[in-house]
């Protein structure tokens, strides 16, 4: 099985970010790995924070 790696933000609403990436991935049969950047608190109507995290 193929392996791909997504570099992204967590997005809580599951809409967008790693969380659509990981979605995608397993749509075309393909094993998804993930490194999360940041961290958003978001719904359909907005994004109301986001925590950047640090690269160690």
């Amino acid at each position: 099985m193929e392996k791909l790696l997504t570099i992204a933000g967590s997005d809580s609403s599951g809409g967008a970010g790693i969380q659509a990436d990981l979605k995608t991935f397993a749509a075309h049969k393909t094993y998804g790995m993930s490194v999360i950047t940041s961290v958003t608190a978001q719904n359909t109507t907005g994004v109301t924070g986001v925590v950047d995290l640090p690269p160690e």
